[in-house]
């Protein structure tokens, strides 16, 4: 155990069976930190969002975590693959062998199998039953812990990730480019000089191909569309302002594109410090079908979002086929993400007639313009899982917890208490 800044941090780690099916087979390391300010109050299992993300690196007790350790141990989990547990990248996963061993390997790494190790934990540190607070992702996986081991839960806190329960791939992103399109009016309305500057960068980057990223790889219209994720903030979407507000700068040669903007773009488009996003990414929503790359199928059936168009729009949380090929820290996991894709043997990651009878206490923050999470469809999740109490609110967007963690953690924590949630997030 470590002390400092008001917090004792402890870090643990178990070997879990890559297969959980096979208990006996090949094994993996799962890492995890406990955070807390008293170890005799319950557990918070937190599960961060993703795929591919390792939980937060806190330097101090503050947000939602200083408010979470007021009441719980809370349990970072670096989901398998991720941050200190077994890596799965560009440089392990081709160890494992050819296309196929490697894409056999990463069918291991859905929620269900998160869930599991997440089992393995709790029964490793002896704990009869602990609460969890899923973000995003973390949501999806809750979801499947509810599904899979609802004896071992005591509440669940839920933070934008109410996914669909059957709605397939395609469903999930014909929803996501039209959130995207309101968010990208609504932005545009705020900033209507970026939305000349974007033009500007466009056109651009389709009369000159030698404007690179830090990586080397080619600057196109596509790539710059991926700095539609600040729009899923509340504040760091207007962090956006700011890279375009310096995205030239005038050089020898003529006006170029600056190193800020440059940097930025790589800071944002770039999965070299999480390749399993972009390769598990279509996976979390498959139960039986191939996703065949889903984003990019219904990409045509949103004009103003395709690369032809005079000023595209910009995408948030979509996977394209061309990430892989372009993208260099993905480029020689092409064909395991094409394999990926094309699989239709997942399983389901939700058992429907365990939460229609589910007697957990949970409670959702449901943003009413998430663009990543679609407000309907997590609506009619919520009214499939019994017990399951929303909070739709306009006040924040898909990172809430990240500018408001305190406020809304308090809140859903009284929904689970029985509680007055207005009384408690005013607090």
């Amino acid at each position: 155990m470590r002390h400092y800044r008001g917090m004792d941090v402890t870090d643990h780690r178990i070997e879990v069976p890559l297969d959980h099916a096979d208990p006996q087979g090949e094994k993996i390391s799962v890492f995890a930190r406990e955070v807390s300010t008293d170890q005799a109050k319950p557990w918070l299992l937190f599960l961060q969002g993703g795929p591919g993300g390792k939980s937060p690196r806190p330097g101090s007790l503050s947000g939602w975590l200083a408010e979470a350790t007021k009441h719980f141990r809370v349990l970072l989990l670096d989901q398998r693959g991720t941050g200190l547990s077994t890596p799965a990248n560009r440089k392990t996963l081709t160890l494992r062998g050819d296309f196929a061993a490697q894409a056999r390997y990463l069918q291991h790494f859905r929620a269900d199998s998160i869930v599991r190790d997440a089992e393995a934990l709790r029964e490793h540190l002896g704990i009869e039953q602990w609460s969890t607070l899923g973000q995003s992702y973390g949501g999806f996986c809750t979801l499947t812990y509810l599904s899979l081991f609802p004896q071992s839960l005591t509440r669940c806190l839920v933070t934008g990730g109410l996914a669909s329960l059957d709605a397939d791939a395609k469903t999930v992103y014909r929803a996501t480019y039209q959130r995207m399109a309101e968010r990208n009016r609504e932005y545009f309305s705020w900033y209507p000089e970026d939305f000349k500057t974007l033009h500007k960068i466009y056109e651009h980057v389709r009369a000159n191909e030698d404007e690179l990223l830090p990586n080397g790889q080619r600057v196109t219209v596509p790539l710059v569309q991926m700095l539609g994720m600040h729009l899923g903030g509340n504040t760091r979407v207007h962090l956006l302002h700011h890279i375009f507000e310096e995205a030239f700068s005038t050089t020898a040669g003529g006006e170029r594109l600056s190193d800020t903007f440059l940097e930025a773009l790589y800071a944002q488009s770039s999965f070299a410090s999480n390749p399993l996003y972009a390769l598990m990414h279509e996976t979390i929503y498959a139960q039986g079908d191939a996703t065949n790359f889903a984003a990019e199928q219904v990409l045509a059936e949103f004009e103003s979002f395709t690369s032809h168009a005079e000023t595209p729009l910009l995408t948030g949380e979509m996977i394209y086929s061309w990430h892989f090929s372009e993208d260099p820290a993905l480029r020689p996991l092409e064909d395991v993400a094409r394999i990926l894709a094309e699989h239709e043997g997942f399983g389901p990651l939700y058992d429907l007639e365990v939460l229609a009878a589910n007697t957990v206490p949970v409670a959702a923050a449901v943003y009413h313009d998430d663009v990543y999470v679609d407000r309907e469809l997590s609506l009619r999740t919520a009214s499939q899982v019994a017990g399951l109490q929303a909070w739709v609110t306009e006040d924040y967007h898909h990172d809430g917890i990240g500018d408001e963690g305190p406020a809304i953690f308090r809140r859903l924590l009284a929904m689970t208490n029985g509680e007055d949630p207005e009384a408690a997030a005013a607090q």
